[in-house]
């Protein structure tokens, strides 16, 4: 610190004296300022930047019970975006009310960046349409990035009089409501795919509710109904239990190469109802959302990963949030208009 002279008894020698320390001061101020807002420090007034994300623990929401595919497919996506980011990822299972608990948890979540949903179509973008005590919508997130799509399959019983499926549709358009169908349930993903199919090709099916996949399949190979719209079939026609007619999304099973899709039969654009993506509570920050849309493409582009996904019946697909808010706004229009022309609003 400067001091002033023993002469410093004239005013004119003060006033310089005391402007000298001002600039002074000054100066190092602006400079530490500066060196703490270049190491992020926060500094009094100042908000904090989103570049500063993540610097704690981030929450991923998976609306089922731990165990299930959906929860293994949480968890694994989790570890690799933990990696990815420097950042702990906590899975927060939130089961119930067939699967809109968690995911109505999830909307209601502050929109800094520290919670993220990951679900599958069902839980976003048809149950708001599907179920009357539903108060979110698919609008009340940011889509951060579709992750997987289903393989999805079309099987029929052994003995079934066609092959595949453009010999199905011809058969079903002969023979209108003989065929029957089978899902794990009304207003199941399956259900709507099936519906939505069955439009598109001009034909009347008979829809058989199960409680699940596995009990369609044993009536199945009993010929006592003749399709089924879900990948659980794979096993048994592997096996040659059951005849594979086409796979639903936009590229082959390679479990199941032989079987063709339904595009190169000349149906549908390729694109599948059934996949899974990863979601944030709307107004969450844009940089936010591209920084862990990109963390995601990193985990998925992993060998180990698509083998994952593979297990059940899924394969990679991402899709940035731009590409992924036009496809889910999309398919909820899609499935809404399913839902409202087969009259299936559920309580």
């Amino acid at each position: 610190m400067l001091k002033p002279s023993p002469a410093c008894s004239a005013m004119l020698q003060c006033t310089i004296f005391k402007d000298l320390q001002t600039m002074i001061f000054n100066r190092r101020f602006i400079q530490v300022a500066a060196l703490a807002i270049l190491a992020g420090a926060a500094v009094p007034g100042m908000a904090q930047s989103s570049t500063a994300w993540p610097n704690k623990p981030i929450h991923f929401v998976t609306p089922y019970p731990p165990g299930g595919s959906s929860d293994v497919i949480t968890r694994f996506i989790g570890d690799g975006v933990s990696r990815v980011l420097g950042q702990p990822v906590v899975i927060e299972n939130k089961p119930g009310a067939a699967a809109t608990m968690g995911t109505d948890y999830a909307a209601r979540q502050a929109p800094d960046g520290y919670t993220f949903l990951v679900a599958p179509t069902a839980a976003v973008a048809l149950a708001p349409y599907l179920l009357k005590t539903v108060k979110y919508s698919y609008q009340s997130f940011e889509p951060v990035a579709k992750l997987a799509s289903s393989y999805g399959l079309i099987t029929a019983r052994k003995d079934a009089p066609f092959s595949d499926y453009k010999g199905m549709i011809a058969y079903a358009k002969a023979h209108p409501n003989k065929l029957t169908f089978a899902t794990n349930g009304v207003g199941s993903i399956v259900h709507m795919t099936g519906v939505q199919l069955h439009s598109e090709a001009g034909v009347q099916l008979t829809h058989i509710p199960y409680k699940g996949a596995s009990e369609s399949t044993i009536d199945l190979m009993g010929g006592r109904i003749d399709l089924m719209y879900d990948p659980a079939t794979a096993p048994r026609v592997k096996a040659g239990d059951l005849k594979g007619l086409a796979t639903t999304s936009g590229v082959r099973n390679p479990e199941l190469p032989n079987i063709p899709t339904l595009k190169e039969q000349g149906f549908g654009d390729g694109t599948s109802f059934s996949w899974f993506a990863i979601f944030a509570p709307k107004g969450t920050p844009q940089p936010i959302v591209q920084r862990m849309a990109d963390a995601v493409r990193q985990v998925l582009e992993a060998p180990e990963v698509k083998k994952q996904l593979q297990l059940s019946a899924l394969y990679p697909n991402y899709e940035d949030p731009a590409m992924f808010a036009k496809s889910l706004k999309r398919d909820a229009e899609l499935l809404q208009k399913v839902v409202k022309d087969e009259g299936l609003k559920l309580d």
